[in-house]
Protein backbone atom coordinates (compact mmCIF):
# COMPACT_ATOMS: atom_id res chain seq x y z
CA UNK A 1 0.00 0.00 0.00
CA UNK A 2 1.23 3.18 -1.00
CA UNK A 3 1.93 5.68 2.21
CA UNK A 4 0.07 8.81 2.35
CA UNK A 5 0.74 11.59 4.64
CA UNK A 6 -2.36 11.20 6.28
CA UNK A 7 -4.19 8.34 8.09
CA UNK A 8 -7.01 7.43 9.79
CA UNK A 9 -6.95 4.38 12.01
CA UNK A 10 -10.05 3.08 13.72
CA UNK A 11 -9.66 1.38 17.23
CA UNK A 12 -12.00 -0.37 18.96
CA UNK A 13 -12.45 -1.08 22.50
CA UNK A 14 -9.28 -3.55 22.86
CA UNK A 15 -7.11 -0.97 22.02
CA UNK A 16 -3.79 -0.56 19.80
CA UNK A 17 -3.84 -4.44 20.17
CA UNK A 18 -7.13 -5.13 18.97
CA UNK A 19 -5.06 -3.99 14.88
CA UNK A 20 -4.18 -5.57 12.49
CA UNK A 21 -0.92 -5.56 10.64
CA UNK A 22 -1.22 -2.68 8.59
CA UNK A 23 -2.97 -0.37 11.10
CA UNK A 24 -0.37 -1.07 13.48
CA UNK A 25 2.38 -0.18 10.89
CA UNK A 26 0.85 3.50 10.41
CA UNK A 27 0.62 4.23 14.05
CA UNK A 28 4.32 2.79 14.57
CA UNK A 29 5.47 4.94 11.68
CA UNK A 30 3.76 8.24 12.28
CA UNK A 31 5.70 11.28 13.11
CA UNK A 32 2.82 12.93 14.80
CA UNK A 33 -0.28 11.01 16.39
CA UNK A 34 -3.39 13.24 17.19
CA UNK A 35 -6.92 11.67 18.77
CA UNK A 36 -8.43 11.87 22.01
CA UNK A 37 -6.77 11.87 25.39
CA UNK A 38 -8.35 8.19 25.67
CA UNK A 39 -6.70 7.36 22.51
CA UNK A 40 -3.19 8.96 23.10
CA UNK A 41 -2.73 7.30 26.44
CA UNK A 42 -2.95 3.76 25.29
CA UNK A 43 0.49 4.94 23.55
CA UNK A 44 2.39 4.84 26.96
CA UNK A 45 4.00 7.40 28.88
CA UNK A 46 7.46 6.23 27.07
CA UNK A 47 6.22 7.69 23.56
CA UNK A 48 8.06 11.03 22.78
CA UNK A 49 6.49 11.37 19.73
CA UNK A 50 4.54 14.92 18.77
CA UNK A 51 0.89 14.83 19.98
CA UNK A 52 -1.99 16.62 18.88
CA UNK A 53 -5.25 16.51 21.52
CA UNK A 54 -8.69 17.23 20.19
CA UNK A 55 -10.21 20.83 21.11
CA UNK A 56 -13.28 22.29 20.79
CA UNK A 57 -14.53 23.46 18.47
CA UNK A 58 -13.20 20.46 16.37
CA UNK A 59 -12.25 22.84 13.53
CA UNK A 60 -9.52 23.87 15.32
CA UNK A 61 -7.72 20.63 15.39
CA UNK A 62 -8.96 19.90 11.64
CA UNK A 63 -6.86 23.39 11.09
CA UNK A 64 -4.23 21.80 12.74
CA UNK A 65 -3.51 19.01 11.11
CA UNK A 66 -4.10 20.66 7.67
CA UNK A 67 -0.44 22.21 8.80
CA UNK A 68 1.05 18.88 9.31
CA UNK A 69 0.66 18.38 5.30
CA UNK A 70 3.83 16.75 4.04
CA UNK A 71 4.40 14.87 7.30
CA UNK A 72 3.54 11.67 8.46
CA UNK A 73 0.12 11.87 10.16
CA UNK A 74 -2.04 9.18 12.36
CA UNK A 75 -4.96 10.29 13.03
CA UNK A 76 -6.62 7.60 16.35
CA UNK A 77 -10.57 7.45 15.59
CA UNK A 78 -13.42 5.07 17.82
CA UNK A 79 -14.43 2.15 15.37
CA UNK A 80 -15.20 3.09 11.96
CA UNK A 81 -14.06 6.71 11.34
CA UNK A 82 -16.73 7.16 8.26
CA UNK A 83 -19.44 6.21 10.44
CA UNK A 84 -20.69 9.72 12.28
CA UNK A 85 -16.98 9.46 12.38
CA UNK A 86 -13.16 12.19 12.20
CA UNK A 87 -12.93 10.56 9.00
CA UNK A 88 -16.01 12.72 7.49
CA UNK A 89 -15.12 15.65 8.89
CA UNK A 90 -10.97 15.21 7.47
CA UNK A 91 -12.71 14.42 4.23
CA UNK A 92 -14.34 17.46 3.99
CA UNK A 93 -10.81 19.12 3.50
CA UNK A 94 -8.18 16.35 2.36
CA UNK A 95 -9.14 14.65 -0.69
CA UNK A 96 -8.95 10.87 -0.18
CA UNK A 97 -6.18 10.63 -2.55
CA UNK A 98 -4.04 12.22 0.46
CA UNK A 99 -5.39 9.71 3.01
CA UNK A 100 -5.34 5.80 4.64
CA UNK A 101 -8.68 4.86 6.27
CA UNK A 102 -8.78 2.05 8.34
CA UNK A 103 -11.82 1.23 10.03
CA UNK A 104 -12.51 -1.00 13.22
CA UNK A 105 -15.71 -2.55 13.63
CA UNK A 106 -18.59 0.46 13.85
CA UNK A 107 -20.56 0.51 17.21
CA UNK A 108 -23.32 -0.53 14.96
CA UNK A 109 -22.19 -4.02 13.47
CA UNK A 110 -21.24 -4.45 17.21
CA UNK A 111 -24.59 -3.63 18.49
CA UNK A 112 -26.09 -6.33 15.45
CA UNK A 113 -23.50 -8.89 16.28
CA UNK A 114 -24.51 -8.90 20.07
CA UNK A 115 -28.69 -8.69 19.27
CA UNK A 116 -29.07 -10.80 15.70
CA UNK A 117 -30.17 -7.84 14.12
CA UNK A 118 -29.51 -7.47 10.56
CA UNK A 119 -27.78 -3.99 10.01
CA UNK A 120 -29.43 -3.21 6.19
CA UNK A 121 -33.14 -3.75 8.65
CA UNK A 122 -32.44 -1.02 11.24
CA UNK A 123 -32.20 2.84 11.36
CA UNK A 124 -29.05 4.12 12.37
CA UNK A 125 -28.28 7.81 13.86
CA UNK A 126 -26.53 9.86 16.08
CA UNK A 127 -26.71 11.99 19.07
CA UNK A 128 -23.67 13.03 19.71
CA UNK A 129 -23.73 16.60 19.52
CA UNK A 130 -26.86 16.55 17.90
CA UNK A 131 -30.71 17.38 19.23
CA UNK A 132 -32.20 14.29 21.00
CA UNK A 133 -35.51 14.92 18.77
CA UNK A 134 -33.70 13.85 15.48
CA UNK A 135 -35.62 10.34 17.33
CA UNK A 136 -38.76 11.90 16.99
CA UNK A 137 -38.57 10.93 13.11
CA UNK A 138 -37.30 7.89 13.19
CA UNK A 139 -40.09 6.65 15.25
CA UNK A 140 -42.61 3.92 13.84
CA UNK A 141 -44.24 0.61 14.98
CA UNK A 142 -41.79 -2.03 14.43
CA UNK A 143 -38.79 -0.24 13.80
CA UNK A 144 -35.53 -1.47 15.31
CA UNK A 145 -33.08 1.89 16.01
CA UNK A 146 -29.39 1.81 16.48
CA UNK A 147 -28.58 5.35 18.21
CA UNK A 148 -24.44 6.76 19.07
CA UNK A 149 -25.24 8.11 22.47
CA UNK A 150 -23.96 11.21 23.68
CA UNK A 151 -22.89 10.14 27.25
CA UNK A 152 -24.80 8.46 30.15
CA UNK A 153 -27.76 10.25 30.03
CA UNK A 154 -28.96 9.97 26.61
CA UNK A 155 -30.37 6.56 27.38
CA UNK A 156 -32.92 8.34 29.58
CA UNK A 157 -33.79 11.08 27.52
CA UNK A 158 -34.25 8.39 24.82
CA UNK A 159 -36.83 6.56 26.98
CA UNK A 160 -38.51 9.58 27.96
CA UNK A 161 -39.00 11.03 23.87
CA UNK A 162 -40.11 7.22 23.36
CA UNK A 163 -42.85 6.99 26.15
CA UNK A 164 -44.32 10.80 26.01
CA UNK A 165 -44.62 9.41 21.89
CA UNK A 166 -46.72 6.60 23.13
CA UNK A 167 -44.16 4.23 22.43
CA UNK A 168 -43.79 3.33 26.01
CA UNK A 169 -43.34 -0.23 25.66
CA UNK A 170 -40.74 -0.20 23.23
CA UNK A 171 -37.62 -2.21 24.48
CA UNK A 172 -34.50 -0.47 25.27
CA UNK A 173 -31.40 -1.96 25.06
CA UNK A 174 -27.53 0.03 26.16
CA UNK A 175 -25.00 -1.49 25.26
CA UNK A 176 -21.76 -0.45 27.35
CA UNK A 177 -18.04 -0.50 25.68
CA UNK A 178 -18.91 -3.18 23.19
CA UNK A 179 -15.36 -4.87 22.35
CA UNK A 180 -13.25 -4.73 25.44
CA UNK A 181 -13.37 -6.65 28.97
CA UNK A 182 -15.93 -4.16 30.69
CA UNK A 183 -18.72 -4.76 28.38
CA UNK A 184 -22.23 -4.38 29.52
CA UNK A 185 -25.81 -5.10 28.49
CA UNK A 186 -28.56 -3.36 30.24
CA UNK A 187 -31.92 -3.90 29.00
CA UNK A 188 -35.75 -2.40 29.81
CA UNK A 189 -38.66 -0.56 28.48
CA UNK A 190 -38.90 2.84 28.10
CA UNK A 191 -41.81 3.65 30.53
CA UNK A 192 -39.94 2.21 33.41
CA UNK A 193 -36.64 3.24 32.35
CA UNK A 194 -34.92 4.06 35.36
CA UNK A 195 -31.30 2.94 34.97
CA UNK A 196 -28.87 5.89 36.23
CA UNK A 197 -25.37 3.41 36.08
CA UNK A 198 -24.93 3.93 32.75
CA UNK A 199 -20.86 4.36 31.03
CA UNK A 200 -20.49 7.48 29.26
CA UNK A 201 -19.27 5.35 26.08
CA UNK A 202 -22.72 3.43 25.00
CA UNK A 203 -24.86 2.56 22.16
CA UNK A 204 -28.74 2.31 22.12
CA UNK A 205 -30.91 -0.22 20.59
CA UNK A 206 -34.95 0.18 20.22
CA UNK A 207 -37.57 -2.28 19.42
CA UNK A 208 -40.30 0.54 18.76
CA UNK A 209 -43.85 -1.03 20.15
CA UNK A 210 -46.73 1.38 20.09
CA UNK A 211 -48.98 1.68 23.01
CA UNK A 212 -52.27 0.50 22.81
CA UNK A 213 -54.50 3.23 20.37
CA UNK A 214 -51.11 5.10 19.09
CA UNK A 215 -51.22 6.39 15.62
CA UNK A 216 -48.11 6.36 13.92
CA UNK A 217 -46.77 9.30 11.87
CA UNK A 218 -46.18 8.69 8.51
CA UNK A 219 -42.91 9.67 6.71
CA UNK A 220 -44.69 10.13 3.47
CA UNK A 221 -45.98 14.07 2.93
CA UNK A 222 -49.85 14.55 4.46
CA UNK A 223 -49.31 14.56 7.75
CA UNK A 224 -52.14 14.79 9.83
CA UNK A 225 -53.43 18.39 10.04
CA UNK A 226 -53.71 17.37 14.05
CA UNK A 227 -49.98 17.04 13.99
CA UNK A 228 -49.37 20.89 14.09
CA UNK A 229 -49.46 23.63 15.97
CA UNK A 230 -50.94 26.35 13.99
CA UNK A 231 -53.71 29.68 13.98
CA UNK A 232 -55.25 28.68 10.87
CA UNK A 233 -52.64 29.68 8.22
CA UNK A 234 -52.01 25.83 7.49
CA UNK A 235 -51.34 23.99 3.67
CA UNK A 236 -54.12 21.73 4.40
CA UNK A 237 -52.85 17.69 4.14
CA UNK A 238 -54.43 16.67 0.79
CA UNK A 239 -52.87 20.18 -0.65
CA UNK A 240 -49.33 19.80 1.20
CA UNK A 241 -48.95 15.87 -0.02
CA UNK A 242 -49.08 17.42 -3.57
CA UNK A 243 -47.14 20.26 -3.08
CA UNK A 244 -44.61 17.99 -1.67
CA UNK A 245 -44.94 15.75 -4.84
CA UNK A 246 -44.41 18.86 -7.14
CA UNK A 247 -41.07 20.22 -5.27
CA UNK A 248 -39.75 16.61 -5.82
CA UNK A 249 -36.87 16.66 -2.86
CA UNK A 250 -34.33 14.26 -3.05
CA UNK A 251 -31.67 13.54 -0.66
CA UNK A 252 -29.32 16.33 0.04
CA UNK A 253 -31.65 19.59 -1.54
CA UNK A 254 -32.00 22.57 0.39
CA UNK A 255 -35.34 24.22 -0.19
CA UNK A 256 -36.68 27.94 0.67
CA UNK A 257 -40.35 27.80 2.13
CA UNK A 258 -41.16 31.19 2.02
CA UNK A 259 -44.07 32.84 3.92
CA UNK A 260 -44.04 29.19 5.95
CA UNK A 261 -46.82 29.75 8.38
CA UNK A 262 -46.48 26.58 11.12
CA UNK A 263 -43.50 25.18 8.71
CA UNK A 264 -45.48 21.94 7.67
CA UNK A 265 -43.89 22.09 4.04
CA UNK A 266 -40.61 22.86 5.28
CA UNK A 267 -40.75 19.94 8.04
CA UNK A 268 -42.20 17.27 5.62
CA UNK A 269 -39.57 18.06 3.07
CA UNK A 270 -36.86 17.23 5.72
CA UNK A 271 -38.99 14.53 6.80
CA UNK A 272 -38.31 12.79 3.83
CA UNK A 273 -35.19 11.78 3.92
CA UNK A 274 -32.32 13.06 6.90
CA UNK A 275 -29.94 14.39 4.21
CA UNK A 276 -32.79 17.01 3.20
CA UNK A 277 -32.55 20.61 4.60
CA UNK A 278 -34.55 23.50 4.61
CA UNK A 279 -34.98 27.28 5.52
CA UNK A 280 -38.18 28.37 6.96
CA UNK A 281 -39.01 32.30 6.36
CA UNK A 282 -41.25 33.96 8.49
CA UNK A 283 -42.66 37.15 9.88
CA UNK A 284 -45.23 36.25 12.46
CA UNK A 285 -43.80 36.03 15.67
CA UNK A 286 -46.20 33.68 16.81
CA UNK A 287 -46.10 31.52 13.90
CA UNK A 288 -42.56 31.36 14.07
CA UNK A 289 -42.82 29.68 17.41
CA UNK A 290 -45.03 27.33 15.83
CA UNK A 291 -42.78 26.05 13.31
CA UNK A 292 -39.95 25.92 15.83
CA UNK A 293 -42.06 23.88 18.08
CA UNK A 294 -43.35 21.83 15.07
CA UNK A 295 -40.17 21.04 14.16
CA UNK A 296 -39.39 19.48 16.86
CA UNK A 297 -41.98 17.16 17.70
CA UNK A 298 -41.74 16.16 14.40
CA UNK A 299 -38.49 15.35 14.49
CA UNK A 300 -37.01 18.30 12.10
CA UNK A 301 -35.15 20.06 15.06
CA UNK A 302 -32.30 21.32 12.33
CA UNK A 303 -34.63 23.36 10.36
CA UNK A 304 -32.77 26.55 9.82
CA UNK A 305 -36.09 29.59 10.85
CA UNK A 306 -35.38 33.13 9.63
CA UNK A 307 -37.54 35.64 11.11
CA UNK A 308 -38.07 38.76 8.72
CA UNK A 309 -40.45 39.57 5.67
CA UNK A 310 -39.85 38.73 2.33
CA UNK A 311 -38.37 39.80 -0.33
CA UNK A 312 -35.59 41.58 2.45
CA UNK A 313 -34.91 38.06 4.62
CA UNK A 314 -34.25 35.95 1.57
CA UNK A 315 -30.90 37.88 0.73
CA UNK A 316 -27.48 35.70 1.34
CA UNK A 317 -29.23 32.55 2.35
CA UNK A 318 -27.60 29.64 0.90
CA UNK A 319 -28.12 29.09 -2.79
CA UNK A 320 -31.41 26.78 -3.02
CA UNK A 321 -32.28 23.60 -5.11
CA UNK A 322 -36.21 24.07 -4.88
CA UNK A 323 -38.73 27.17 -3.33
CA UNK A 324 -41.58 27.06 -2.18
CA UNK A 325 -43.71 30.21 -1.87
CA UNK A 326 -47.00 29.85 0.37
CA UNK A 327 -47.50 33.41 1.11
CA UNK A 328 -47.09 36.88 0.36
CA UNK A 329 -46.59 36.16 -3.62
CA UNK A 330 -47.58 39.60 -4.46
CA UNK A 331 -45.14 40.79 -2.15
CA UNK A 332 -43.14 43.44 -4.87
CA UNK A 333 -39.78 42.00 -6.96
CA UNK A 334 -39.95 38.28 -4.72
CA UNK A 335 -40.06 36.52 -7.73
CA UNK A 336 -37.52 38.25 -9.45
CA UNK A 337 -34.95 37.75 -6.04
CA UNK A 338 -36.37 34.05 -6.10
CA UNK A 339 -35.85 32.95 -9.32
CA UNK A 340 -32.27 34.35 -9.38
CA UNK A 341 -31.52 32.64 -6.31
CA UNK A 342 -32.36 28.96 -7.35
CA UNK A 343 -30.33 26.81 -8.90
CA UNK A 344 -29.94 26.06 -12.37
CA UNK A 345 -32.40 22.68 -12.87
CA UNK A 346 -34.47 24.09 -9.40
CA UNK A 347 -38.17 24.12 -8.95
CA UNK A 348 -40.38 26.50 -8.02
CA UNK A 349 -43.87 25.61 -6.50
CA UNK A 350 -46.06 28.60 -5.28
CA UNK A 351 -49.80 28.12 -4.33
CA UNK A 352 -52.20 30.75 -4.23
CA UNK A 353 -55.75 31.06 -3.12
CA UNK A 354 -56.57 34.85 -4.29
CA UNK A 355 -57.65 36.06 -7.67
CA UNK A 356 -54.85 38.69 -7.21
CA UNK A 357 -52.75 35.84 -6.19
CA UNK A 358 -53.51 34.44 -9.69
CA UNK A 359 -52.43 37.46 -11.86
CA UNK A 360 -49.35 37.78 -10.15
CA UNK A 361 -48.53 33.97 -11.18
CA UNK A 362 -49.48 34.68 -14.50
CA UNK A 363 -47.29 36.95 -14.50
CA UNK A 364 -44.57 35.31 -13.66
CA UNK A 365 -45.74 32.63 -16.16
CA UNK A 366 -45.41 34.96 -19.20
CA UNK A 367 -41.79 35.24 -18.00
CA UNK A 368 -40.40 31.80 -17.58
CA UNK A 369 -42.84 29.27 -18.30
CA UNK A 370 -44.29 26.90 -16.60
CA UNK A 371 -47.66 25.25 -15.74
CA UNK A 372 -50.74 25.52 -13.71
CA UNK A 373 -52.86 22.83 -11.63
CA UNK A 374 -56.08 23.51 -9.75
CA UNK A 375 -56.53 21.88 -6.56
CA UNK A 376 -59.82 21.47 -5.27
CA UNK A 377 -60.76 18.99 -1.94
CA UNK A 378 -64.20 18.55 -0.36
CA UNK A 379 -64.16 16.57 2.63
CA UNK A 380 -66.61 14.99 4.49
CA UNK A 381 -68.21 16.81 7.60
CA UNK A 382 -71.49 16.41 9.32
CA UNK A 383 -74.61 18.46 8.58
CA UNK A 384 -77.06 17.80 11.06
CA UNK A 385 -77.51 14.20 11.23
CA UNK A 386 -76.36 13.42 8.39
CA UNK A 387 -72.80 13.83 6.34
CA UNK A 388 -72.13 16.56 3.38
CA UNK A 389 -69.84 17.16 1.13
CA UNK A 390 -67.55 21.01 2.27
CA UNK A 391 -65.55 22.49 0.19
CA UNK A 392 -62.17 23.70 0.84
CA UNK A 393 -61.03 26.73 -0.75
CA UNK A 394 -59.36 26.10 -4.35
CA UNK A 395 -55.80 26.00 -4.84
CA UNK A 396 -53.66 27.22 -8.08
CA UNK A 397 -50.77 25.66 -8.01
CA UNK A 398 -47.56 27.03 -10.03
CA UNK A 399 -44.86 24.90 -10.75
CA UNK A 400 -41.70 25.94 -13.04
CA UNK A 401 -37.88 24.02 -13.91
CA UNK A 402 -35.66 26.89 -14.12
CA UNK A 403 -33.43 25.73 -17.42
Amino acid sequence: MRRKWLSVVGVGEDGLQGLGAIACSLVAEAEIIVGGERHLAMLGKDDAREKLVWCSPISGSVEAILQFRGRSVCVLASGDPLCYGIGVTLLRCVPISEMTIIPAPSAFSLACARLGWSLTEVETLSLCGRPPALLQCYIYPGARLLILSAGKSTPGVVAEILTKRGFGNSVITVLERMGGVHERIVTGTAASWQETDIADLNAIAVHCIADAGVLPLSRLPGLPDEAYHHDGQLTKREVRAVTLSSLAPTPGQLLWDVGAGCGSISIEWMRTHPRCQAIAIEQNSTRLQYIADNATALGTPNLKIIAGKSPSALKDLPTPDAIFIGGGVTADGLFDICWQALRPGGRLVANVVTIEGEQTLFQWYQKVGGSFTRIAIQRAEPIGKFLGWRAMAPVTQWIVVKD
